[in-house]
């Protein structure tokens, strides 16, 4: 049995992930602070240690510093946001095998498991040349808002179920992102994940792209042609802007979903076929049923469970969460290394509405970073709407680090309105908990 020292001060999600290990048939001792790990460390032997790389007493540097002067062969992993992505880079450098950005798949810390166990390290032994696991470009990104965990809690719960879902949103908020991760983390997440964008298949071809068709059927016909539905047998089939079908595709998709057959275009055979449906839409699906442009039959096959994603506006806690995973990005599509956003940058992301949600802030990063030419993205690389945005009123500013006042004094204030809670000053702040800390050490404050 592989036995780990996991090492995360979130309670919750440390709590989470040793479930899932011991699930695993791991051995597992989990810890929240970096003193707690360095006494487990001395006393005992690991095969794998996972640690984040910023905790409340010190950083975990020191732990993968420890398990190298054990000179014992433990694999060490760091966790990381994607807000301190260098820490992790330096870790490397240190000996440890790999670091994992959070927000990750428990699935992605079993193959890091899988292949510390193979290429373990010491100090005597000097680290592989392994490039750092990198964050899938369509990966779904958890904020920690309060509307972003309301929002991940729907996923968690529907996503293990059959059940239809209708994904409800602005355009741009990421609602493909949360198809496919209700996909992943379903019983059908080894098969198909089929996307459509209903807006975008011509009138005349819609049967023949969702159903198929035989060869001579019509026209142009020249080779039997896979629909689909057939294609995402067993899988997800994902309808973006279902609200976009016109009314006769609505008829034949309705019978197709209550039916669970279909036939190709100009075939006499039915197909069966067992699929979960995901459709998304940006406008108001009830008022199109109202207004009879939408049938009401099919409205309530696919809303058999709802979620409204909130636009960027409404999680504004998270903004810096998501520009931060689109840096990483950029970067490696870019072929560049800039390490983050000046105070300025930051400043004019805050003050924007982004009325283009997670779209918008993903296109206006990647500009930055390529006419970016310093070590981080300058005011200057912004477009002029984001620029031009006007500052909050007076009465409407939150506690942010960004603003011109002494930062000390700010978390002293928030610290004395929240009663000491440091998650709660935190999210008073616009940061998150690992900022803080750093902040508090910085400063000398002692709690």
């Amino acid at each position: 049995m592989t036995k780990i020292l996991l090492v995360e001060d979130d309670v919750a999600f440390c709590t989470m992930l040793k479930t899932f290990l011991v699930k695993k048939e791991c051995d597992v001792d989990a810890v929240y602070t970096a003193t707690e790990a360095l006494n487990l460390i001395a006393k005992n032997k690991y095969d794998v240690v996972i640690s984040d790389v910023r905790l409340p007493d010190k950083e975990g540097l020191e732990i993968l510093q420890a398990v190298n002067q054990k000179a014992e062969k433990t694999g060490v992993i760091m966790m990381t946001s994607y807000a301190e992505i260098s820490m992790a880079v330096n870790a490397i450098k240190e000996g440890a095998l790999d670091y994992i950005a959070k927000p990750f798949h428990p699935e992605v810390i079993l193959k890091a498991i899988n292949d510390a166990l193979e290429n373990p390290v010491s100090s005597n032994t000097p680290p592989p040349k392994k490039k750092p696991t990198s964050p899938s470009r369509d990966t779904y990104i958890k904020g920690g808002s309060e509307a972003s965990s309301k929002l991940n809690n729907y996923i968690e719960l529907v996503a293990p179920t059959n059940m239809s879902v209708l994904i409800m949103g602005e355009s741009g908020t990421g609602k493909e992102q949360i198809a496919k991760s209700i996909h992943q983390k379903s019983k059908r997440s080894t098969a198909a994940f089929v996307a459509v964008d209903c807006g975008a298949i011509p009138r005349e071809l819609a049967s023949s792209e969702f159903f198929g068709h035989v060869k001579g059927s019509f026209t142009g016909a020249v080779n039997n042609k896979t629909g689909h539905f057939e294609a995402a047998n067993g899988g997800t089939l994902f309808l973006d802007e279902i609200g976009n079908l016109n009314y006769e595709l609505q008829v034949q998709l309705l019978r197709a979903l209550q039916e669970r057959k279909i036939k190709p275009v100009g075939s006499n055979e039915e197909i069966r076929v067992d699929i979960r449906v995901v459709a998304a839409t940006n406008e108001d699906l009830f008022e199109a049923v109202k207004k009879g442009d939408f049938r009401e039959d099919l409205y309530h096959r696919l809303n058999e469970f709802s979620i409204k994603v909130p636009a960027l506006k409404e999680r504004k806690e998270d903004l810096m969460i998501f520009a931060n995973y689109f840096l990483d990005s950029a970067n490696e599509e870019l072929e560049k290394d800039i390490s983050g956003f000046s105070e300025k940058t930051v400043i004019a992301f805050k003050n924007y509405n982004w009325p283009g949600n997670l779209r918008e802030l993903k296109n206006v990063v990647k500009r930055a970073v390529l006419l970016s030419e310093g070590e981080y993205i300058s005011s200057s690389c912004l477009p002029s709407e984001v620029l031009q945005a006007k500052d909050k009123p007076k009465e409407e500013q939150d506690y942010s680090l960004f603003k011109n006042r002494n930062e000390q004094e700010m978390i002293l204030e928030a610290l004395e309105k929240t009663h000491g809670n440091k998650s709660k000053a935190a999210k008073l702040l616009s940061i998150d908990r690992k900022t803080l800390y750093n902040k508090l050490k910085q400063y000398g404050i002692n709690l």
